[in-house]
């Protein structure tokens, strides 16, 4: 990827050898730190090399009567104003020039701030306007204008404000294997930013899970991303979630991929254990019994504090426990504890974040017979 930014901009952090050669150092460096855990094949999952992030977010530099796009400096000394980005996905870089444009065009620049866009592979954007002042009907008049004319979503930002003024969500159709699946994404809220790559990690955890069979429990299911396409290995899915947003998409794209095995419930993982071992009660759940559930297999995708010392004890009840990761650091924490009663029997790489040190990881564990 060539980029006229790279060194200066914050967004990249690592644009020496090329992008192979940067995902060789760091797959070397994540097998490494595993080999205690794991001596095995590793799977690694390459990322498009540009135009692979479909949800972004920017600054607005104002300077002199002129408004720019800016990202964080790498030396974290303020911002550099930029034109393009070789990283968004196509969508979004065809239309952040003519937004801006229009946007300065139309005189509601004033006290803009930021824009966040969030696209799909097909190419629906929604393009969030994040302004340090209240906005009135003649600036939803002027941005209904705008996003007619240049065929997307806007919505308007500010404090203890959220102006939608069409839809507040795109829809994203991910091909796993031979099969699309449909997912309403909502802006604001977590989705997989790499729509290749996340299809991918979809993949390789399905293929772990042949063959098990029963009920899964999975913990942090978001909108549903994983979920959806697991409802078809088991009998039953019981999924939880701390977010409102996320559950309510969640739901929607249960719907919307005609899957009917799946009970989507908002509490945090934490909760979700007390009222599953029946310590504590929460009226949300509307008196739910988890008790007939054949919970032989969990599944967890958390954010990067990992899980920590209460959820693996947890965790460990489970014959097999597939965990994918956004910080191998809380991930090798983990397994100081989850290996004691379990063996790591497959593992992956995701590339998420090209030119980043970051890489997900996939591990798939199973109990240790005792002797």
């Amino acid at each position: 990827m060539q980029c006229e930014y790279f060194g200066v901009c914050g967004s990249c952090r690592i644009y020496e050898s090329g992008y192979d050669e940067q995902l060789n150092t760091k797959s070397a460096a994540i097998m490494e730190s595993f080999a205690p855990y794991y001596q095995g094949k590793i799977d690694i999952f390459a990322s498009q090399q540009e135009r692979y992030r479909y949800r972004s977010e920017f600054k607005i530099y104002h300077d002199e009567g002129t408004v720019s796009y800016a990202m964080s400096r790498m030396d974290r000394q303020g911002s550099v104003k930029i034109n393009s980005c070789s990283i968004v996905a196509q969508p979004i870089a065809s239309v952040m020039t003519p937004l801006l444009d229009a946007i300065c065009e139309a005189k509601i620049e004033h006290k803009l701030f930021g824009i966040d866009f969030l696209s799909t592979q097909a190419g629906e954007v929604v393009a969030s306007l994040l302004y340090h002042r209240a906005l009135d009907e003649q600036w939803q008049e002027i941005a209904k204008s705008i996003a007619v004319k240049l065929g997307i979503h806007i919505i308007g930002r500010s404090r203890k404000q959220k102006l939608i003024l069409s839809q507040d969500y795109v829809t994203e159709t991910l091909k796993i294997g031979d099969k699309d699946y449909r997912y309403v994404h909502i802006e604001n809220s977590f989705t997989q930013p790499n729509a290749q790559v996340n299809e991918k990690m979809i993949e390789w955890s399905l293929s772990k899970l042949d063959n098990i069979g029963g009920d899964l429990l999975e913990l942090y299911c978001g909108a549903g991303n994983f979920t959806i396409p697991f409802a078809a290995k088991f009998d039953r899915v019981l999924a939880t979630e701390i977010s409102k947003p996320s559950i309510i998409a969640a739901k929607r794209n249960m719907e919307l991929n005609q899957v009917d095995n799946i009970h989507f419930v908002r509490l945090s993982a934490e909760d979700f254990t007390q009222a599953l071992d029946q310590t504590r009660v929460y009226k949300r759940i509307n008196g739910e019994n988890f008790s007939d559930y054949q919970l032989k297999t969990l599944f967890v995708d958390p954010p990067r504090a990992g899980l920590g010392e209460e959820p693996c004890t947890f965790a460990q009840r489970f014959d097999h426990l597939l965990y994918i990761s956004c910080n191998p650091d809380t991930l090798l924490r983990d397994l100081e504890l989850l290996s004691t009663t379990h063996t790591v029997e497959s593992m992956a790489l995701f590339d998420q974040f090209p030119y980043t040190h970051h890489l997900e990881v996939g591990v798939k564990l199973t109990r240790k017979v005792l002797s």
